[in-house]
């Protein structure tokens, strides 16, 4: 099992492919906060919910100074789709490894309807990233809710969306 990120710790960097075809790495990033959260599977009910919220209030993030990353195992052939089926506007990337999600506890032993597997764990983070390029944690939320996260994020994080 991955352990779990707390806030002030270092946030793993990383390289993935974007459905766009282009690669993100976090610590590009610099001078800015991320959010990146996790997400089983483009094209299911709660996935899809998460993704078009956080598309609806992309712009709200974005002018309070956030980029919005979504992370899931999936294709970057499914992400294209998820992306076109859903008019998404935000950058959905590709970890098929699962090497980032375990690396952010995001990945590991959960609870689905009173039984235990193994997967990906709905977390989101929030990632300062300073002039150097290093990566610290702000807020780390596992096991979070796709309906209704966006908003909460949005009032703990104090943006009017």
């Amino acid at each position: 099992m991955s352990t779990r990120l707390q806030p002030g710790t270092a946030a793993p960097d990383f390289t993935l492919p974007a459905a766009d075809g282009d690669h993100v790495t976090l610590s590009d990033f610099t001078g800015k906060r991320v959010i990146v959260y996790f997400y089983p599977a483009a094209m299911t009910p709660g996935c899809t919910t998460q993704a078009v919220d956080f598309t609806a209030h992309l712009s709200d993030f974005e002018g309070a100074g956030y980029k919005v990353l979504g992370v899931s195992p999936d294709p970057v052939s499914k992400l294209q789709k998820f992306i076109a089926k859903e008019s998404l506007t935000l950058t959905l990337l590709s970890d098929e490894s699962k090497e980032v999600m375990k690396a952010y506890g995001a990945y590991g032993p959960k609870n689905v309807y009173g039984k235990e597997i193994v997967g990906v764990i709905r977390s989101t983070f929030v990632v300062d990233v300073d002039e150097d390029g290093s990566c610290k944690i702000a807020e780390a939320q596992y096991n979070v809710r796709a309906k209704g996260h966006v908003d909460k994020l949005c009032r703990e994080l104090n943006i009017d969306c």
